[in-house]
């Protein structure tokens, strides 16, 4: 009897990505992956097979996608995100999958061992909690088609409606998520590092200010310019306080290092501690700027809860006075717990307070992470930018070692500036994005040298760039800005830290920051999973083509394999990392 292929999907508002096995495997040497098929499909179609980008001979410059059932997807993962009015309307979705096998040749769908999954994509918003992640992958093929199809080039300066096009497909939605909670509030209070998004959320604010209070707290320190040492005014002195003036109240921010929290509350009498009616928190780690929202990779969750928005607020209340760094690290510690919809939620504030010895410090919020990440039963996935605390990296790390199913992706930026970078031979030394996959020593690291414009594929786009017409960066630009790490996130009890604290020693100690625990929800570790692989598989596949065409690694050349054995071994080997991967991935638990 022939086994059925095990399926298994994690849902994102955007996204689905599905988990595969087919218990068979191991006694077909000619299993050669995996066609899917997609009902409705792309473009109005009744059905579409999921395209596969490469196939079993290179593939011409010109060549376009080609139909998994006629070159088979040779993952154990694999996720779709053509949504959305240009490719399907619909919220509802089958997937039929089937095993391939046979020869690169002649090859067959074994048809007795297909199995179906019936997917409805959730809400952005499910019971009091809302998510939202962006695309922000500028270098991605399907923003470069989104370009080919406006008839521009990474070159070319859009309009103004073209940019509106291609800022809306990067924000993924996550602008409409901010803008509904400045819209639907009758007060607003908000902690705002960079305030300069002169799309949506400045005309957004200057709407409601016309009829709402609005109290923003922002970040005022006053740093120097790398080459002029001439002082930087503060974005948002720069930018949204003119275009704001008579329309909200700024309260400057800037006893510490930064004032790096991003968070809006709303409710009534928020001004009035003794009356304040907190409603409605949105929090995360997009900055309320344009590439914050749009060209790095971000979050941000809205929660309908009265007692985590009163949390909030009481931050705010602080921080308005702008205490010294010592007095506001006397009020760091992790909240009681709330409940909101599936979730348990608690919150910890930083700065953490010095000891005796000001080379002494609490590490209270990270320290509950690291511990956190040694419990783990199952697996650890990170996504980070540019963190150094060593304990947490150490963490994650043992995590592999000791068999859990381990996945990170990093952002490490140095100061130099991006021509530097690319001039310099030491350019892996200036920017990477680091893949990991089991242990420190076994990752991926794609430095800045990857990041030439004449390194990247046919039909993408450069990794360096910012945005179509903006021309080289001055500097290495941050393309992954999130700050979370799930742990257990495909068991019955995931755990997510997610918010505004990037994992270092400024962050906890010299910062003012927020550090979300959401634990027990499996629909929101979902999300984080599904999101985090289509980021994570983005930039493995750019490392693979890097290592071909300018290294001339011909193991990572990207066509399909002939044999099970050369794409499968390491997936069926017990023992390995990809066979962990498969087994955790899949498993109902």
């Amino acid at each position: 009897m022939v086994a059925k292929v095990d399926a298994r999907t994690y849902l994102s508002p955007t996204l689905v990505l599905l988990a595969l096995d087919w218990k068979d495997a191991t006694s077909h040497a000619d299993f050669l992956g995996f066609a899917i098929k997609r009902t409705p499909g792309f473009y109005g179609e009744p059905e579409s097979w999921l395209p596969n980008r490469i196939n079993f001979q290179p593939q011409e410059k010109s060549a376009v996608d080609t139909p998994s059932n006629q070159a088979p997807i040779q993952k154990f993962m694999w996720w779709d995100a053509r949504f959305g009015s240009d490719h399907s309307p619909s919220k509802d979705y089958e997937y039929t999958i089937y095993p391939v096998c046979g020869t690169p040749a002649r090859f067959s769908i074994v048809n007795a061992a297909e199995t179906k999954v019936n997917v409805s994509l959730p809400e952005h918003s499910v019971k009091g909690v809302g998510t939202w992640f962006n695309r922000a992958v500028v270098s991605s093929q399907a923003f470069s088609r989104l370009l080919k199809d406006m008839g521009l080039t990474d070159n070319q300066k859009p309009s103004e409606q073209q940019n509106l096009k291609l800022r809306s497909w990067l924000s993924n939605g996550m602008h409409e998520g901010l803008i509904d909670v400045i819209n639907g509030a009758d007060e607003l209070a908000g902690v705002i590092y960079h305030l300069s998004d002169t799309l949506w959320v400045i005309p957004a604010l200057s709407n409601a200010g016309d009829h709402i209070p609005i109290d923003v707290v922002y970040d005022a320190v006053i740093h120097k310019d790398k080459d002029t040492k001439e002082p930087i005014p503060p974005v948002t002195e720069s930018i949204a306080m003119p275009l704001l003036n008579g329309k909200a109240v700024f309260h400057a921010r800037n006893k510490t290092h930064i004032m790096h929290d991003k968070f809006f509350v709303s409710g009534r009498r928020l001004n009035d501690e003794a009356h304040s009616m907190p409603a409605r928190v949105v929090m995360g780690s997009a900055n309320y700027t344009t590439e914050g929202l749009t060209s790095q990779a971000n979050l941000i969750h809205t929660f309908d809860s009265k007692e985590l928005a009163a949390k909030y607020l009481e931050r705010y209340a602080l921080l308005k006075s702008n205490p010294t760094l010592g007095a506001t690290a006397g009020n760091s510690g992790w909240s009681d717990t709330v409940t909101v919809g599936d979730a348990a939620v608690r919150v910890f504030f930083s700065p953490e307070p010095s000891k005796q010895s000001k080379k002494q410090f609490d590490r209270v919020s990270i320290d509950t992470i690291v511990r956190a990440v040694h419990n783990a039963k199952s697996s650890v996935l990170f996504c980070l930018f540019s963190p150094t605390d060593e304990p947490l990296r150490q963490a994650c790390f043992a995590a592999g070692d000791r068999g859990r199913m381990m996945f990170g992706l990093l952002n490490n930026i140095s100061d130099k500036s991006g021509q530097e970078a690319e001039d310099d031979m030491r350019a892996d030394e200036q920017a990477a994005i680091e893949l990991f996959h089991r242990s420190k020593d076994q990752r991926d690291v794609v430095p800045a040298a990857y990041f030439r414009w004449d390194n990247k594929p046919d039909g993408f786009g450069s990794e360096n760039k910012l945005f179509p017409g903006a021309g080289r960066p001055p500097y290495p630009p941050v393309i992954i800005h999130h700050k979370f790490i799930v742990i257990d996130g495909e068991t019955d009890l995931p755990l997510i830290y997610s918010g505004s604290a990037n994992m270092s020693k400024n962050s906890v100690n010299f910062n003012d920051e927020n550090l979300l625990e959401i634990l027990g929800s499996r629909r929101l570790a979902d999300i984080y999973l599904a999101e985090f692989f289509r980021l994570y598989e983005h930039y493995r596949a750019r490392a693979h083509w890097v290592d071909v065409h300018i290294k001339g690694n011909t193991d990572h050349e990207l066509i399909l394999k002939g044999t099970r054995d050369e794409w499968a071994k390491k997936h069926l080997t017990p023992g390995t990392p990809e066979y962990r991967s498969r087994i955790a991935m899949v498993a109902v638990s």
